[in-house]
């Protein structure tokens, strides 16, 4: 332990945000607990190990899927985009719910919209969803609104104004900013991504096995990260005097570059942008020097050899290259000048793992400048003016 780092002080965390970090095991394994069946096998006469508890109704004719949230939660949405059509097949799109009522998705039939918001009460999404709900009410019974909520907080505003709501249980969460809760989250928009695909017959039964597999030994994974703080802590040490982060990442773990962004940029108020990899090259990496730090996510799968390359661009730049990797990983060994190393894990459950060290550097950078990190200047944790 460094001796003037934040640590755990007779059973008590210094802040919020630490204690909450550490409790995302037990949050996952709630999660699993809620809505997964351990004892289904492929012979069962359920068709699927998930019982998110909606009726099968709910499903039937199910053709598109739209999302609006904010914030935190609309970072989780964009992951929840990638698992819905990547395993479960069905166009999904996402839009910032204060976006929504001046730009409003295609009025598409068969259509599930999804509102999603930690505290159940953020007035942007719950105004989005009553839009969508009136405008909808009056069409053929093919457009009518078919509505679910995603909710850390399922006795709230949210849910009165859905069909059914997906609870993702994380405990109060007392910190400002959203650290066990958007875990929570992902796993809900994972196990209604892997229902869907199971009901829609879209994953062998040895694919299903891996992924369930996968999602089981997560709690287990992410303690791993935890054990792991000092290093975290160091780092951050070394970075608290830095003005200009870029985090980047491609594919799924897009988003959780946006997500570590901001995390950064609301507790610690230093300038950080989230980017997808590729697409930082064509224009953006015009702003690099020796004076930012860039903080990839190469996680090994289908994009892997991409992100390289497009990281190899960066570091010729002069930015110093922070990665968050899998360990024994000679390739991004030589390429990042510091690694935050995350276990093996299938390249579809990773946003879950590598948003914990970025949680955890946002964390320290903010408590090494000083700076409150459970009560960020102009934040409240439930938004509910426009």
């Amino acid at each position: 332990m460094l001796d003037d780092r934040p640590e755990f002080r007779h059973s008590e965390f210094r802040h919020f945000m630490l204690k909450e970090i550490y409790e995302q095991p037990d949050v996952v394994r709630a999660c699993l607990e809620k809505y997964l069946n351990l004892d289904w096998t492929q012979n069962c006469a359920s068709e699927s190990p998930i019982d998110l508890g909606l009726p099968a109704s709910f499903y039937n004719g199910l053709a598109e899927i739209h999302i609006v949230a904010c914030g935190t939660s609309l970072h989780a949405s964009l992951v929840g985009q990638y698992w819905l059509e990547q395993l479960a097949g069905i166009p999904t799109r996402v839009r910032y719910a204060s976006e929504f009522l001046d730009h409003p998705f295609p009025l598409t039939p068969n259509t599930l919209t999804i509102a999603v918001t930690q505290s159940g009460e953020t007035a942007d999404t719950l105004k989005a969803l009553t839009f969508e709900q009136q405008r909808r009410s009056q069409l053929t019974p093919a457009c009518r609104p078919r509505l679910l909520g995603l909710t850390n907080q399922p006795d709230s505003t949210l849910q009165q104004r859905v069909d059914h709501i997906l609870h993702a249980p994380s405990e109060q969460e007392v910190g400002v900013a959203a650290t066990k809760s958007f875990v929570a989250q992902l796993i809900v928009f994972y196990t209604l991504a892997l229902n869907l695909a199971c009901r829609r017959q879209m994953l062998s039964s040895d694919r299903l096995d891996i992924l369930l597999r996968e999602l089981e030994r997560l709690p287990e994974k992410i303690s791993q990260i935890l054990a792991a703080t000092d290093a975290i802590a160091q780092l951050a040490k070394e970075l608290v005097d830095t003005q200009d982060f870029i985090f980047l990442a491609r594919g799924i773990n897009y988003p959780i570059a946006l997500e570590g962004a901001l995390k950064l940029k609301e507790t610690s108020y230093i300038h950080a942008e989230g980017y997808a990899a590729g697409e930082f090259l064509h224009g953006p990496i015009a702003i690099l020097d020796e004076q930012v730090t860039v903080v990839a996510i190469a996680m090994p799968g289908q994009v892997y050899d991409k992100t390289l390359a497009n990281l190899q661009k960066v570091k010729s730049r002069g930015a110093r290259l922070i990665g968050i990797t899998t360990p024994e990983n000679s390739e991004a060994a030589a390429l990042f000048d510091s690694l935050l190393p995350i276990p093996e894990v299938d390249e579809l459950l990773s946003p879950i793992l590598t948003v914990i060290p970025l949680q955890l550097l946002a964390y320290y950078i903010t408590v090494y400048r000083g700076l409150d990190v459970d009560r960020p200047r102009g934040l409240t944790k439930s938004l509910s003016a426009e």
